[in-house]
Formats: C-alpha cells, sequence, structure tokens
C-alpha cells in the first residue's frame, strides 16, 4: 500500500455505493430534524442514515419515563413512537432528501400484512432501501416478537419482498435461543442484507421507590455494554452469511473506531452508530477518521480487505 494514496473508504451495502462504512442507527436520529440544524455535521463521513422506525399508522409511543441511563448502556422503551408512513413519505422525506448521505426506512408492524403495506409505501419514495424490524410483538400469534420464529420471520421478509423492489435489511434481535436459525430463514426468504443486533431486553430499577425506572417496566438494552453479545452474534453470522454474499450491518456499543474496526474483522460490511450519538452527536467524522489510520496500520487499502479476518483460535 502507497501511504501517501488516499484510502479508499466506499463500500456498498446489498447493492447501494455508500461513502462510508458508518450509517446512523433508526431511532438514534429520529428522521434527521436535528441533525439539519447541527452546526457543522459532516454528512461526507456518514454512508447511510437508517430513518426511525415506522409503521402504518400513527403511534404514540410507550408510556414515560422511556429512557434510563445505566452501567455501560442505555435502556429504551420508545415504543415506536412515529407520525405514520404516509406523512413520513409524503411530508417529512421531501424535506430531507437532499442531504448527501443515504437513506434506508425501518418498518415495523402488528402483523406480517402490515409489513407488507408499510414496504409498498415507501416503494414508491427516495429511499434507498428498507430495514425490516422483527423485534416488534406479533398481535395474531399471542404478542412474541416476529424475530423469535424464524419461520415468521422469513414470512415478514416473504411479504416485504413482495411488496417492493428496494434493497431489504433484516435487522436481527439478540433475544433468541439461536441467531443464527433466525439468520438462515430471513435469507432463505431473500433479505439482501443483515443487520445485527438489536437491543437486548433488561430491566432497571428504582431502589427506593421498587419500581422499574422506564414507564413501561422492560426495555432495550442498548450502549458499550452489548458490544461482547453483539461481535460474536455477527461473527456467528458471518459464517453462514459470506457464502451467500449477504452483507451484514454491525451494530451494538459502538464508541471508538477501534470499536467499528472489531466489527469489520467479525465480519461486517458497515457499523452502525446509535447510543455513542447521544453523547457525541459529531462522533461519525472522528471514527471514521480513526477507521482509516486502521487501514494504515493493517496495511489495506479498503475495509472489504479486513472484512471477517478476525483469527479464530485453532
Amino acid at each position: 500500500m502507497n501511504r501517501d494514496q488516499p484510502l479508499n473508504t466506499r463500500i456498498e451495502l446489498a447493492g447501494v455505493p455508500l461513502a462510508s462504512p458508518i450509517t446512523l442507527l433508526s431511532g438514534c436520529v429520529g428522521f434527521c430534524e436535528e441533525l439539519i440544524h447541527l452546526e457543522g455535521f459532516d454528512f461526507s463521513s456518514v454512508g447511510a442514515i437508517f430513518l426511525k422506525g415506522t409503521t402504518l399508522e400513527a403511534r404514540r409511543g410507550n408510556p414515560p419515563p422511556r429512557v434510563a441511563e445505566t452501567c455501560g448502556g442505555m435502556l429504551n422503551a420508545i415504543g415506536l413512537q412515529n407520525p405514520g408512513a404516509r406523512h413520513v413519505v409524503d411530508v417529512i422525506l421531501p424535506t430531507i432528501q437532499h442531504l448527501p448521505t443515504r437513506f434506508f426506512a425501518n418498518i415495523a408492524g402488528s402483523s406480517v400484512e402490515d409489513y407488507g403495506e408499510v414496504a409498498r409505501i415507501f416503494d414508491n419514495s427516495p429511499v434507498d432501501g428498507i430495514e425490516v424490524n422483527i423485534s416488534c410483538p406479533n398481535v395474531k400469534e399471542g404478542g412474541a416478537a416476529f424475530g423469535s420464529d424464524p419461520r415468521i420471520a422469513a414470512r415478514v421478509v416473504d411479504e416485504v419482498k413482495r411488496a417492493t423492489s428496494k434493497p431489504v435489511i433484516t435487522k436481527l434481535s439478540p433475544n433468541v435461543t439461536d441467531i443464527t436459525q433466525v439468520a438462515r430463514a430471513v435469507m432463505d426468504a431473500g433479505t439482501d442484507a443483515i443487520s445485527a443486533i438489536n437491543t437486548v431486553m433488561g430491566l432497571a430499577i428504582d431502589l427506593k421507590n421498587r419500581t422499574p425506572k422506564l414507564g413501561n417496566g422492560q426495555g432495550g438494552l442498548s450502549g458499550p455494554a452489548i458490544k461482547p453479545v453483539a461481535l460474536l452474534h455477527v461473527w456467528r453470522i458471518h459464517q453462514i452469511a459470506a457464502a451467500r454474499g449477504i452483507p451484514i450491518v454491525g451494530q451494538g456499543g459502538i464508541t471508538t473506531a477501534g470499536d467499528a474496526m472489531e466489527f469489520i474483522l467479525v465480519g461486517a460490511t458497515a457499523v452502525g452508530l446509535g447510543t455513542a450519538l447521544f453523547r457525541n452527536p459529531m462522533a461519525s467524522a472522528a471514527i471514521l477518521a480513526g477507521m482509516t489510520d486502521w487501514l494504515r496500520h493493517f496495511g489495506a487499502d479498503n475495509f472489504g480487505q479486513l472484512k471477517g479476518t478476525l483469527r479464530w483460535p485453532t
């Protein structure tokens, strides 16, 4: 490698070219309302933004408190508050589609049919792809999450694939016995990429009052505390996804360039920033700069040369 030559930070995710492997995760930047007005924010460091989870109809979300800080992380129980898919497409997207980055919708539903309807609405929009959140409760099947049953997860992906021509990314939950079973099922159903992982379910307690700190009781844990869990899940998914050429968006506790590179080594094509943005909304530029330093350290010209190159003990 010529150290004087600019490094190539571009990647391709499910056929969509991105300027960098860094993505901003769904729910952590809303619909970009704050980013637009954040002076000095460097969009060139962001390959893509995953928009806030969107359902067919508007939702008010869970009762407050919705966020609780924990040791090494954060619990949230927002409850998919959003204005509904049609409002996002007709009102919000026209105000952000000019920004110099890519956008992926994040969709959710209470039934398999809901997912298909939301995907159809976003199919006729400027988003570059659709991320499917299968951590939602399936009201028709007793309330269990769609992602906890490989067969139902596959049905959701199949429904979405038939509803859109855009690339489909399936976001997997770690709250299952074997994440590779769900990964296999959604790959068989045709997902174009996988996001891993979603939050880990947890509980924070107000000891003085003997009550949960969240209005919903339990919530999803994110932040540095879940990084080891996320790394292992991404590594395990990579073992079956690599042969099929299915890329992974690795996420869970990334706060530094080193964290991001660890996800590349276990098989991620792109990486996602979430909880770190609450502490430093400008983190993407510094993390990308640090990642290019790691490329030089390893003597690589691009991130693809390091993807999945973790030296596993024999």
